[in-house]
């Protein structure tokens, strides 16, 4: 796309129209609402004014809040999910400045409780597509080997769908996995699974807040066209020591959070790892016991309030899986992040955040026997972002900035053993600037209509040094040579962003979104789930970035006093310059890979309907989701549309969470979908004495259809001074279902005419047990 500098200011003075309408202001009351007993900053807490029914704000991502009045006596209710209500009358003669701290509510689940709360925030807010976990309700529900974990509860949620078992990543409203952009105290984690999916990276004990974009997500996001996946780590307690952690049949891990200096500093440190390669070790067979399969993480963050208008945070993630089989093959995978971020209060409507931030991923493979060697895998960056939000009123909050990422992708380097007889190869390396710029506003020109709009500008350059090749069916047509900070090619995109919501009464909204992103990173892989060995590569002279544009209507209410929240989505999603594999591809070690890929365009329409209940004794919710992804590739499937591996047309899950007793807690989840698209042979031929199997279709088939229940109970042991604990016991998958993972073919021992099917199944009944404990 052409970058118009003219068209960008017209757009920008447009975006700033409504605020020039609402701009008379008198006094600001603001400040920062936490959590009384940790110091914890609260995020989404509701701050409204009783004498002015409408008019109230919720705090930031930092705990921040701000309100302009018209001089007089006004009285502040501050409410948030699980916290005692706090009301406070104020004499607005002058800006006020308030530090807030809600108790936690012990009775929070009980129906009588829960008035303070009742803000219908799903009902007012201008989002939609978004889902929002609460930590204690992950905690909950029951996972493999009883691990609470953020991924696999996501996909219990609809429009967000797993391809099978022991398939790791999340696949949105048609995306694939590497459209998602997952963000860990700011820093992108370009893989989030353990396990080849059995265990998410994020261990929960270190996380306070988790939300997804389905749809439209705000101008400051970027860089993915499918869906944004936020999450924030605790801060650390600033009042009190405390050491957690949990004790499992493969995994344990330990939690340390306290003050460095009381009300103004704290510190969490969060480690796990799993052990079954303690247990292979012990094993009398030599095949057992000399092979390795573990991971491990680390969390750890510190944060110190210089004064009232500034304070630092400094958090970084460490994990590394471990597999290797004897002296034969191995394979580690893992991610590296940090952020160090400074929060300034400029003023009582002025808030900013300045972040320097720091992404790695890589892998290697060690192949050991005969010809040894391995191959080493990277992608790095750096990111620095500079932000704002701007109070102006009380029908408008502005967010603006700017980031500006450095990519490094080191796509493959191979090593060789001293007595190894295969050539070195090293790929060359890829050097790539994105830089982004936004503006946003909030704006509520009456209590009836919400509106959130904003754009965005892209601009993305690739850099030498290095040889860049141009194609022509496959085959490289042409070569041309860069010196070091040449650019390659630079490509320029503005993503327009828009969420409209009218509220019909205090119980019924409808609303719209249209967003459009773009995505100039993009992961190659021939596997049918997402492996730790996939491929990313840049936008190049070849390579466009990819284009997603998604429009969505949905229709939410909530009945009962506010007990059950029910809501339907339907979307439309059109997608440009999408990548498919050449028939027969060879993506590794290959430096000419981007002749072996195709391109065209994808489209994915589905509706999502929610049944939630959220308060009482029992919670939970029913979603269902009809959906449709497609894909149209030159040279696949004779140019017609054909599903993408992701297609999932049917998908169901339901979720219970019974409170029985202060001592027993009860939960089980139940999912069924219909099989992912696959490719299977249509036929097989003899081809000098062997079977060759042929392929007509590319996605033509259907894996079979998966389901699954899985129970939890949680006994919460005796309470004592200082020491609480709880015993979780859990079954997945209760009624042994076999599930498949793979589906191969072979030709029948007995009768080479026949070809079997063989399925491969990795799970029946599993059963676990975990002790947490916290002092």
């Amino acid at each position: 796309m052409q970058f118009n500098l003219s068209k960008f200011i017209v757009l920008f003075t447009l975006l700033l129209f409504p605020i020039l309408l609402f701009s008379a202001t008198k006094h600001t009351v603001s400040g920062t609402i936490t959590d009384a007993s940790t110091g914890e900053t609260l995020i989404g807490a509701g701050v409204t004014i009783k004498e002015m029914p409408g008019t109230g704000a919720s705090t930031n991502a930092y705990g921040y809040f701000s309100l302009t009045l018209l001089n007089g006596k006004y009285t502040l209710v501050i409410s948030y999910l699980g916290y005692k209500e706090y009301v406070q009358t104020i004499d607005l003669t002058e800006n006020k400045t308030l530090q807030i701290k809600l108790e936690s509510n012990s009775q929070q689940l009980d129906e009588v409780e829960i008035t303070a709360v009742r803000k219908n925030n799903n009902i007012t807010s201008s989002e939609m597509g978004v889902e929002k976990l609460e930590m204690r309700e992950i905690a909950k529900i029951p996972v493999l080997f009883g691990e609470a974990d953020i991924m696999k509860t996501l996909k219990l949620t609809p429009g967000i769908k797993s391809v099978g078992e022991g398939s790791g990543g999340l696949y949105v409203r048609g995306g694939n996995n590497s459209q998602n952009l997952i963000l860990l105290d700011e820093a992108t984690v370009y893989n989030a699974d353990h396990l080849l999916g059995f265990f998410s990276t994020f261990n929960s004990d270190a996380i306070k807040d988790v939300q997804i974009f389905k749809g439209t997500a705000p101008a400051e996001y970027g860089g993915r066209t499918s869906s944004v996946l936020d999450i924030k780590m605790n801060d650390g307690n600033n009042q009190k020591y405390h050491v957690g952690g949990g004790i499992g049949l493969i995994s344990s891990r330990l939690n340390a959070e306290g003050p460095i200096e009381k009300g103004k500093s704290s510190f969490l440190v969060s480690a796990r790892r799993t052990y079954a390669d303690l247990f292979l070790k012990l094993s009398p067979d030599t095949l057992i016991n000399g092979n390795q399969l573990y991971f491990y993480d680390l969390n750890a963050k510190m944060n110190y309030t210089i004064n009232d208008r500034n304070r630092i945070y400094l958090s970084g993630y460490f994990g590394r899986d471990v597999f290797k089989f004897q002296d034969r093959f191995g394979i580690d995978w893992g991610n590296v992040t940090g952020t160090l971020r400074w929060n300034h209060i400029w003023n009582q409507r002025l808030f900013s955040n300045t972040s320097l931030i720091y992404s790695d991923y890589s892998y290697k493979i060690n192949i050991e026997q005969d010809a040894g060697f391995s191959l080493t895998s990277i992608i790095r960056n750096w990111n620095l972002k500079h932000e704002f939000q701007f109070f102006i009123n009380n029908k408008n909050t502005l967010s603006f900035g700017i980031n500006s990422i450095y990519h490094k992708i080191i796509p493959g380097q191979l090593e060789l053993t001293d007595d190894s007889q295969i050539n070195p190869v090293t790929l060359q390396e890829k050097f790539a600037i994105d830089n982004g710029l936004y503006i946003s506003n909030v704006w509520k020109p009456t209590y009836n209509l919400n509106i959130n709009y904003g754009l965005r500008l892209s601009a993305y350059h690739l850099f030498g040094p290095g040889d860049f090749y141009t194609y022509k069916n496959g085959e490289v047509n042409s070569t041309t040579t860069y010196k070091k900070g040449e650019i390659v090619k630079s490509y320029f995109n503005l993503e327009p962003r828009l969420n409209i919501a009218y509220i019909v009464n205090e119980s019924n909204s409808l609303k719209a979104s249209y967003t459009r992103n773009t995505q100039n990173l993009h992961l190659i892989s021939n596997s049918t789930a997402s492996t730790p060995t996939d491929i990313w590569i840049s936008s190049s002279n070849n390579v466009k970035p990819e284009i997603g544009d998604q429009v969505a209507v949905g229709y939410f209410t909530n009945f009962a006093k506010d007990k059950y929240q029910f809501s339907v989505e339907t979307y439309y999603r059109w997608m440009q310059n999408q990548i498919d594999l050449r028939n027969g591809a060879d993506i590794n070690a290959n430096d000419k890979i981007e002749g072996e890929l195709l391109y065209g365009k994808g489209r994915a329409y589905g509706v999502e309907f929610l049944l939630k209940k959220k308060y009482g004794s029992l919670t939970g919710w029913i979603g269902y989701t009809w959906s449709r992804t497609e894909r149209l590739i030159d040279n696949i499937s004779n140019y017609n549309w054909y599903p993408a591996r992701q297609d999932i047309t049917h998908d169901v899950s339901v979720v219970a969470i019974y409170d029985l007793s202060k001592k027993w807690s009860l939960s089980a989840s139940w999912v069924y979908n219909t099989g992912n698209a696959v490719t299977f042979p249509s036929g097989k031929y003899q081809l000098d004495g062997n079977t060759q199997y042929y392929y007509t279709e590319r996605n033509g088939y259907r894996m079979p259809d998966y389901h699954r229940l899985d129970f939890s109970a949680t006994w919460n042991l005796k309470k004592r001074k200082n020491f609480e604990s709880s015993l979780n016991f859990s079954v997945y998958n209760a009624y042994g279902q076999k599930n498949p993972f793979s589906i191969d073919f072979e030709q029948d021992v007995d009768d080479p005419t026949k070809t079997n099917a063989v399925l491969t199944y990795l799970f029946t009944y599993v059963p676990s047990i975990t002790y947490n404990f916290k002092f």
